[in-house]
């Protein structure tokens, strides 16, 4: 698309007719905290050609992302993503191609569609998987619907120990819905407390926990399962499916909605997105499910295709058996999955998720060799674990940032009790250099 400048006539004519004398009208809802109103600190006067230069002249300020060695995860996590993904993925007819309501014309993108449904589904060990969704925050959103839908009942126990901004999407969606979200406590060990769930099971119509949790801890579903009546659904959220290659499925273990972020299968980090809705259930939800389902069939001649076999949004059926205002799913995101899992096949699934796991508690086990830090959680957990030191956490923090560390995420911010702990994460991404730098650095410090 060419880049055509509106001209002041223009703007104007544009502002006059929607009712509005200027641009900054059109942020005078945003909290005002969250606006930049101090310039840009570029001359109005500079040419475009020295516009161009001087932000070349900034941008060597960055830092080269292969000189930072960084063990932050916390949700969104660096994998190697094989440059064969972007190239399919970027061919036009899949990188423009609409929702595929004719089948007879998107047999690629139904296929690609009906390939990630499958595989998923075998990875989370449940019937079906639909055909992706927004993001591993709004799919377990919109899996405490579907519970309360199924049951009727609008009251639901969410972990803690949930990703603390899966928890804050849950609380906005819920809001106007009359649906009561009650907190549950994690133990010293970092896993959700069953006694508190034992105790406040009345009227309850969904248990959710994490699977792993945000602290990189293995739940144990099997336990859980075991406390809650049959009437009550079990929800897991999944922030990184590439643990599946080495614990257990959920569905497994008798979860009735499974929920997760799908980045880890061939998204780059991307500073935040796009990123991919996993959701996926049992066979006798699949009509309550939201969002969409390839289906395979033959035709007359009897030659295998695929179409949109279920579509539960109001643009499909009538709006009273809507299951979800799920306008969009992540196709594109979902394809990219659909490649990254083929390249990598069922061995290498399984071969990259235990070197990843071997890998952290390699970390692990150096950090907490080394006088002035310890695991917090003394429990099972995939990739992902929680350090805490006796040192200032901030000076500590800005010290391993001066060696090009980033030393995971200091979870003081989120949680007022944990201001010397920090949550790491390690990934095929750290190399030996990464470790012996991190070990080095960790051994030189003091204050």
């Amino acid at each position: 698309m060419n880049y055509t400048p509106h001209t002041p006539i223009d703007i104007v004519s544009m502002l006059d007719t929607i009712g509005i004398k200027n641009i900054e009208d059109l942020y005078s809802k945003l909290p005002q905290g969250i606006l930049n109103k101090s310039s840009l600190g570029i001359p109005e006067e500079m040419t475009e050609k020295e516009i161009t230069s001087l932000l070349r002249d900034i941008g060597r300020e960055n830092k080269d992302i292969f000189t930072v060695s960084t063990f932050l995860g916390a949700g969104a996590y660096s994998h190697f993503v094989p440059p064969v993904v972007d190239y399919l993925s970027a061919r036009g007819e899949f990188a423009t191609s609409y929702t595929p309501y004719q089948p007879e014309v998107s047999q690629g993108t139904l296929t690609a569609m009906f390939e990630y449904q499958s595989m998923l589904s075998y990875i989370f060990g449940v019937d079906v998987v639909n055909s992706s969704m927004y993001d591993g925050a709004s799919s377990l959103a919109e899996a405490i619907f579907m519970a309360a839908n199924i049951t009727g009942k609008k009251k639901v126990l969410v972990s803690c120990a949930i990703h603390p901004d899966y928890i804050k999407v849950v609380n906005t969606y819920t809001k106007n819905k009359e649906i009561e979200i009650v907190m549950v406590p994690f133990t010293s060990f970092g896993n959700m407390d069953l006694t508190f769930v034992k105790e406040h099971l009345d009227d309850v119509g969904a248990v959710i926990v994490g699977y792993p949790n945000f602290f990189g801890v293995i739940e144990d579903l099997e336990n859980i399962k075991k406390i809650i009546p049959n009437d009550i659904m079990l929800i897991t959220s999944t922030p990184e499916p590439l643990s599946l290659g080495t614990i257990s499925p959920p569905g497994k273990h008798g979860v009735d909605i499974v929920t997760g972020e799908g980045m880890s299968f061939g998204m780059h980090l991307g500073y935040g997105g796009p990123y991919l809705g996993i959701f996926g259930t049992s066979k006798k939800y699949v009509r309550k499910m939201p969002g969409r389902i390839v289906g395979e069939t033959h035709d007359a001649k009897g030659r295998r295709g695929y179409v949109l076999t279920l579509a539960t949004r109001e643009q499909h059926i009538r709006r009273a058996k809507a299951t979800s205002n799920i306008c969009s799913n992540e196709a594109l995101c979902a394809l990219r999955a659909s490649i990254y899992l083929s390249l990598l096949g069922k061995k290498g699934f399984s071969e990259l998720s235990e070197y990843n796991m071997s890998l952290s508690h390699y970390v692990k086990d150096l950090i907490s060799s080394v006088n002035g830090f310890e695991l917090k959680f003394k429990a099972p957990f995939y990739n992902e674990f929680v350090i805490d030191t006796i040192y200032n956490p901030s000076k500590f923090y800005d010290y391993m940032l001066s060696l090009d560390i980033v030393f995971g995420l200091p979870l003081g911010e989120i949680y007022s009790n944990m201001s010397h702990s920090f949550l790491l994460n390690v990934t095929e991404m750290i190399e030996e250099k990464d470790i012996e730098k991190l070990q080095k650095a960790l051994e030189a410090y003091h204050e």
